[in-house]
């Protein structure tokens, strides 16, 4: 089973539409967004594209391949919007015998992990920067930002697909990348 992860799109119907063009190109099983939907937040400026509406009607399109967590600029009012449930602050999905915890990062996050397995999976968005790596036997991740991209890393997403995860810029570029242990 493909995953794809995006995160952090805060209103940016631009970025949006770059990673729906990436969503048919990869045709991951299920979307799952890591939160910060449709506002920017008030640290960060407007990114390319601001139109939340538009980033809810575009998004409600794909409801049906969506796994969705709250990220720390998302609120009720955002859930109005969104046909999909995207309020927990977290969920669990079980992939190929192991299991990856989802959250957005704003609460457990890769500097204090919640109680898992090791070789289990933990991702992450909210940070905006990438990251591929195993931590205390956990396999810790974050695909980036499709908006709003920090410490000089470009626009990305995340798919696992084939026991790897692989962060991907929209240049088809790969900037990390890890392989799960059987």
């Amino acid at each position: 089973m493909k995953l794809m992860f995006i995160s952090d799109i805060h209103g940016s119907a631009y970025w949006l539409d770059k990673a729906i063009e990436k969503v048919k190109e990869e045709a991951p099983d299920q979307i799952v967004m890591l939160g910060d939907f449709m506002y920017h937040g008030p640290r960060n400026p407007l990114p390319e594209g601001y139109n939340p509406a538009q980033v809810a009607e575009t998004l409600n399109q794909y409801k049906q391949h969506i796994v969705a967590v709250r990220g720390n600029c998302d609120a009720e009012v955002d859930q109005m919007l969104l046909e999909f449930p995207m309020m927990a602050d977290y969920t669990v999905i079980l992939h190929e015998g192991r299991r990856i915890y989802v959250t957005h990062g704003h609460g457990f996050n890769i500097e204090e992990l919640p109680p898992l397995l090791e070789n289990d999976i933990f991702i992450q968005g909210h940070t905006h920067v990438p990251v591929a790596n195993k931590k205390d036997g956990i396999y810790v991740l974050n695909p980036g930002s499709i908006a709003l991209p920090k410490e000089n890393y470009p626009n990305s997403y995340g798919i696992i697909e084939n026991s790897s995860f692989l962060v991907k810029d929209f240049e088809g570029g790969i900037i990390k990348s890890i392989t799960f242990a059987s």
